[in-house]
């Protein structure tokens, strides 16, 4: 996948975030995501944050927050959070034609709208399709990461196996189950090992730490 096929699946993400933002009652925004300390208002916030953010504005956020990055995601979210829900929605709506981003891949800004997008709908109830390109391109995005999401250490010694989009990687104790829980497993989401199977779920739910 191309950067240019890839940036079609980040706009179509953002577009259908931005639909189920603009369906939410007051009290579902104040709901808590699947990131740690953050309501879905907060991870909706880090949302357009990442969606606005430019290789410049990223070193200059990080200078302003001691290089702490984990810090800046944090006063990013509440600061833009704080905007409020009309703010956040008209915000991200104005990113889905939009190609800018931080000093990384073109998949860790695909990465961050799929698995945040989650983060948010997933503690609500809600659902929506994920594009089996987009799932795949994530996973194989996250198998190989350790900043910021840990993902490699967590996964080692595993064979993972995401049947519904026909992806498989590792050896070890199998884990298996639909592409999109097994991503969250792998970037932290406790909650989303309930819906895996496999010998090797048990290692894996002892590896899962608080997502951020």
């Amino acid at each position: 996948m191309d950067d240019a096929e890839t940036w079609d699946l980040i706009h179509a993400e953002r577009a259908a975030l931005a639909d189920t933002l603009d369906s939410l009652t007051p009290e579902q925004w104040a709901q808590p995501s699947l990131c740690a300390g953050w309501t879905v208002q907060m991870a909706a916030g880090h949302v357009v944050a990442g969606a606005e953010q430019t290789k410049p504005g990223f070193f200059t956020g990080m200078a302003a927050n001691g290089f702490r990055f984990n810090h800046m995601m944090d006063r990013d979210a509440r600061r833009i959070g704080a905007a409020g829900p009309d703010a956040i929605v008209e915000r991200l709506r104005a990113r889905t034609t939009t190609t800018n981003r931080p000093p990384a891949p073109v998949k860790t800004v695909l990465g961050e709208i799929v698995v945040h997008s989650a983060d948010i709908r997933r503690p609500l109830g809600l659902d929506a399709p994920v594009a089996p390109a987009a799932v795949v391109a994530c996973l194989d995005l996250y198998k190989g990461a350790n900043f910021p999401v840990g993902t490699k250490k967590r996964i080692a010694g595993l064979h993972l196996v995401a049947f519904d989009v026909g992806w498989s990687y590792g050896e070890g104790p199998e884990v298996s189950g639909a592409g999109l829980p097994l991503l969250l497993a792998m970037t932290g989401r406790s909650g989303a090992v309930d819906a895996l199977e496999g010998d090797g779920v048990a290692t894996l739910r002892e590896r899962l730490a608080p997502a951020r």
